[in-house]
Order: C-alpha cells, then sequence, then structure tokens
C-alpha cells in the first residue's frame, strides 16, 4: 500500500498512461523542472540505489497533466518505493508516495519535516524547483544508507539561528536564577538548581538537540555553547552594572 501526501487532482487526471514515456525511465518530468544533465545523472544515480540497497526512488514532476495512477504500474511501485512528486501548483512544491517498509527507518514526522524544509517558497525561490528537488533525493538516500534517519539530516541556517537564540535565553535564565539573593553570598546554586528545568529544556531540547541530530559539525555546537555561556555570565553580572555604589557614611 502507498500512502500520498498530494494536492486533489481532477477527476480526469487520474489516470493518463498516454503521457508516459515509452522508455524506461525513473524520472518523468513534466513540468520541465530538471535539465538535461540533471536528469541524465539521476537516470544513472537512482537504479544504481536501488540495486545496491533495494529501495526504489522514483521521481515525478507536474503541471497541467500528470500520469496519475498509471505511475504505479508503469513503475511497479511497492513497499520499499518512495515517489516524489513536485507540482508547483500548491503552496509546497514537494510531495511523496511512500511504501509502507519505509516507515520503520523513516517515521512519518520525517517526511513532513523533508516536505517543508525543501518544498517550502522559501527554499525554493534560493535554491529553485531543481535545488528543491535534488536536495529531497540527497536526503532520502543519506538516510536510507544510514539505515534510517528520525529527523532529516543537515542543518539550514535559519533553524540553527533558532537554536542558537534558545541557547542564549536559557543562558539568560540560568545566570539570573543563579544571582545570589544577600550579601556576601556567591552564585545561588539552589535557584539556578529550581529553574533547570526551564534553561535546561532550552538549552538541551532546543538549543543543542537539534543541531547534534541533524549535523555531526562542532562549530554550531560551539557557537551554542558559547552563546549560552555569555547569555548567563551577562545575566548574572547584571546586578553588578546596575547597581550604584554605596555612599559613605558621614557623622
Amino acid at each position: 500500500m502507498l500512502l500520498a501526501w498530494s494536492p486533489a487532482l481532477p477527476a480526469q487526471a487520474f489516470n493518463n498512461p498516454e503521457l508516459l514515456p515509452d522508455e524506461p525511465t525513473v524520472v518523468i518530468d513534466l513540468a520541465r523542472i530538471l535539465n538535461d544533465a540533471q536528469e541524465e545523472s539521476l537516470n544513472e544515480r537512482l537504479p544504481a540505489f536501488e540495486a545496491a540497497t533495494g529501495w526504489k526512488l522514483r521521481i515525478l514532476t507536474q503541471f497541467d497533466q500528470t500520469p496519475g495512477r498509471a505511475v504505479k504500474d508503469f513503475w511497479g511501485l511497492d513497499k520499499k518505493s518512495i515517489m516524489l512528486v513536485a507540482d508547483p501548483r500548491g503552496g509546497n512544491l514537494l510531495n511523496f508516495s511512500v511504501g509502507d517498509d519505509l516507515y520503520p527507518l523513516l517515521p512519518r514526522t520525517f517526511w513532513i519535516e523533508l516536505q517543508t524544509r525543501f518544498g517550502n517558497q522559501f527554499y525554493v525561490r534560493d535554491n529553485g524547483e531543481d535545488g528543491a528537488v535534488l536536495g529531497a533525493i540527497n536526503a532520502l538516500e543519506t538516510c536510507l544508507n544510514r539505515g534510517g534517519c528520525v529527523v532529516v539530516p543537515g542543518l539550514p541556517r535559519e533553524q540553527w539561528i533558532l537554536t542558537l537564540i534558545t541557547s542564549i535565553l536559557g543562558g539568560v535564565i540560568c545566570g539570573f536564577a543563579a544571582q545570589p539573593r544577600r550579601e556576601g553570598d556567591g552564585i545561588a546554586w539552589q535557584w539556578a538548581l529550581l529553574f533547570s528545568p526551564l534553561w535546561g529544556i532550552l538549552f538541551i531540547a532546543f538549543g543543542l538537540g537539534p543541531v547534534v541530530t541533524r549535523t555531526p559539525d562542532l562549530l554550531p555546537v560551539i557557537r551554542n555553547v558559547s552563546g549560552f555561556v555569555i547569555g548567563a555570565v551577562v545575566a548574572f553580572l547584571t546586578p553588578a552594572f546596575g547597581n550604584p555604589p554605596p555612599a559613605d557614611d558621614k557623622s
């Protein structure tokens, strides 16, 4: 059984086998999204990937017309198949038809993230429709070669900036919580620990978690840790800059 996330199509477009090519191919580019070199590369690469892994990747682009259900028989789609459908008419460029055997390796949340990352209008604007298709295919090949993914590999700049902001915010909360409450006290560890569920979630779950699960690169991790430390130090020292020095007592 194949599950498809695709926009509703006109009734007359549900089965148009006359739109299928005469020769075998893994790419049907009716919307002319890919250039000849890209299509030729995919027609060499995807069959080799299928032979090596057993997973079948197919690409259909469409605009005014679609072969519809006829592609299932044309490609022999089964439980080990993924069909990427690129349709510029919708709000999101990409949709996927996924065989049941893929879900233990790539959960449903993975497919939602894959669609929203590469198919959104901002990614398409910056990288082109062909870049969106190739980016999604590259991510699928990477994950299937790894034996599965919970999240889509790679860390977009916008997502990293969000993790940096949450790391800094977590540091600020930790720093404010650790401020001494009485004169002569050092760091208020009890208060810092009391607020640890809040700054811990911001820093670890939302700051570091999305980074370490998507990329092995240490640079964004170092930046987020630095942002947390700087935020904590600044928040901890803020009263020292805000309180005026005590006036000398004169009799």
